[in-house]
């Protein structure tokens, strides 16, 4: 039945030489799955403070839900740290009781035990979108077809699960036609669904290219075995580049 649903093949490249080589993988129509983030539940409590290591689109409405701790509180232990202007990598103190199953870089998670409804809003008038309670600028809107690849050695032409760049792949990382989208460019991603994907929206960056990925077309890593990233079969989503 895959066989007969097999629709387009993804040629993907990098080496060191900066030539692009061959990748090959093969893209799924399959029905997409209920989409969500979770977090991890029942875990052990641990009365001393923690520290988390942001990723795009962290807010502290999302860590205070995430660790179960006051947002005010939150924001006082980070005094130094503007609202605004949370970015990967940055190392946010996490006051209090915390739970010790919160992962210092939030993992995807089952739906329903977040507590709280992801949000999304676009103010076109303003170029402005809100997601996860983090208000973005955008200067345009771009409708594509994505789908999406995992770090199988099949679906990465033998190169390994690095990008076009050799970093490694991670949850964020975007392959696209650099005449549409130029490598190194944020986006946020809205429209999708699959439950190893952040829920309503997430920013991903532009880090890998496809011979097969020509035009308005993008290739999403997801972290998971090959059938469950297959999941995602074929979908249209909007993209909003950031700034």
């Amino acid at each position: 039945m895959l066989q007969q649903m097999k629709s387009w093949t993804r040629n993907r490249g990098l080496n060191k030489n900066n030539k692009i080589a061959g990748r090959t993988a093969k893209w799924f129509t399959i029905t997409a799955v209920a989409l969500g983030l979770t977090f991890a539940g029942g875990g052990l409590q641990a009365h001393a403070s923690s520290v988390h290591v942001a990723k795009n689109g962290d807010t502290f409405y999302f860590l205070s839900k995430q660790y179960g701790v006051n947002m005010d509180k939150l924001m006082k232990a980070n005094p130094t740290i503007k609202a605004t202007n949370i970015y990967q990598g940055l190392k946010i103190n996490i006051p209090g009781t915390v739970s010790m199953n919160s992962a210092a870089s939030a993992a995807p998670i089952a739906p329903g035990n977040s507590g709280f409804t992801p949000s999304l809003n676009v103010i076109p008038q303003n170029n402005v979108v809100e997601a996860w309670g983090k208000t973005f600028n955008y200067s345009k809107t771009l409708s594509v077809k994505a789908t999406a690849y995992s770090s199988a050695a099949s679906e990465n032409g033998g190169w390994g699960a690095v990008d076009y760049f050799g970093n490694s792949l991670k949850l964020g990382t975007i392959a696209v036609d650099p005449k549409v989208i130029p490598l190194g460019t944020k986006v946020l991603v809205t429209g999708h669904e699959h439950p190893g994907l952040p829920k309503k929206a997430f920013v991903a960056e532009a880090r890998d290219i496809g011979g097969a990925i020509k035009g308005n077309k993008v290739d999403i890593f997801i972290p998971g075995s090959r059938s469950s990233v297959n999941q995602f079969g074929i979908q249209d989503i909007k993209l909003f580049i950031i700034d």
